[in-house]
């Protein structure tokens, strides 16, 4: 699909998925110029996982698709996985861990294959979640944060777990996003920052920034929410139990234009400077609703000087 050059600079059209865990899933049949899948391709890092989530990025009609890691994928984390490994109680049945695991790098052969196929693994400090366990790209928040920089000529943030305060609370109503990862996010400012990781934490954002930056950034200094808006979230297409008749109805309404096409979409603008689109793209549910909504993104890219 070739990008169309507008007044605001190049349209492009993504389609953003996250936390697939090996299940094969509906997706949108539309041609995009861009796939963007934000890790967790697997649920337990087995070969046939790879296998499954590889296929359905496949059958996307997009002219590049770009992958990376999430903590469930922690054979593609050579050290995790070799620790993993370690830790198991003798003895060891050498033979199926080969078969279920694969030997080492034999995961990320898998992705090196796709790559012929317009598929890119994605390298860089981007899958990295805070956890206290041992989970793959993962690390201690009790401990320094992780390094987040980034560029501030970055158009697009492909990360796997949220920042801090946005798209980020759990079943639990607690935020479980990384406060460095909003402030790198926060200083730099890009047009897009798309993720997962927090399944119940689905939907979109408009967020406005404030004029400056300050110094140590959150989510109660740096946004201006009188400017910005909630695209969708799980509340907003799934009945509530206060919700009224109207409401329910309306939502039903919503839901079933969304499932017919298979998605949910959003756009942003090159005329705003002040404002990143935040998407958390995470398409595995809960039992209730198994499977949540892939994301369609039509956003102009600047031209290359």
């Amino acid at each position: 699909m070739a990008s169309a050059k507008t007044q605001e600079g190049i349209a492009t059209r993504f389609l953003v998925l996250s936390d697939t865990h090996g299940r094969t899933m509906q997706l949108p049949t539309e041609a995009v110029d861009v796939a963007i899948h934000c890790g967790d391709l697997t649920a337990e890092s087995k070969l046939d996982e790879f296998k499954t989530s590889l296929d359905l990025l496949r059958r996307i009609n997009a002219t590049l698709k770009l992958v990376i890691a999430g903590n469930h994928d922690f054979t593609l984390d050579l050290p995790v996985f070799k620790k993993k490994l370690a830790d198991i109680p003798p003895p060891v049945d050498n033979a199926v861990v080969k078969r279920e695991y694969g030997d080492f790098g034999e995961a990320r052969g898998l992705l090196g294959q796709a790559s012929q196929r317009r598929l890119h693994l994605v390298p860089g400090r981007s899958p990295y979640t805070p956890s206290q366990g041992d989970w793959g790209f993962s690390y201690d928040p009790r401990q320094e944060e992780h390094d987040r920089s980034i560029d501030t000529a970055v158009d697009v943030v492909i990360t796997h777990g949220p920042p801090h305060g946005v798209l980020d609370y759990t079943h639990a109503r607690k935020r479980a996003g990384s406060p460095s990862l909003f402030a790198a996010v926060a200083r730099s400012r890009p047009r897009m920052h798309c993720f997962g990781h927090i399944h119940e934490g689905w939907g979109a954002k408009q967020v406005t920034w404030r004029e400056s930056t300050s110094e140590m950034p959150s989510h109660f200094t740096d946004i201006d929410n009188d400017a910005s808006a909630l695209i969708e979230s799980l509340s907003t297409i799934h009945p509530r139990k206060y919700d009224s008749l109207e409401d329910v109805a309306g939502k039903n309404a919503k839901l079933k234009e969304f499932e017919q096409q298979r998605y949910c979409a959003a756009s942003a603008s090159l005329q705003n400077s002040r404002g990143t689109l935040f998407v958390n793209a995470a398409i595995k549910g809960d039992d209730e609703h198994s499977q949540q909504l892939t994301w369609i993104i039509n956003m102009p890219l600047p031209k290359a000087d």
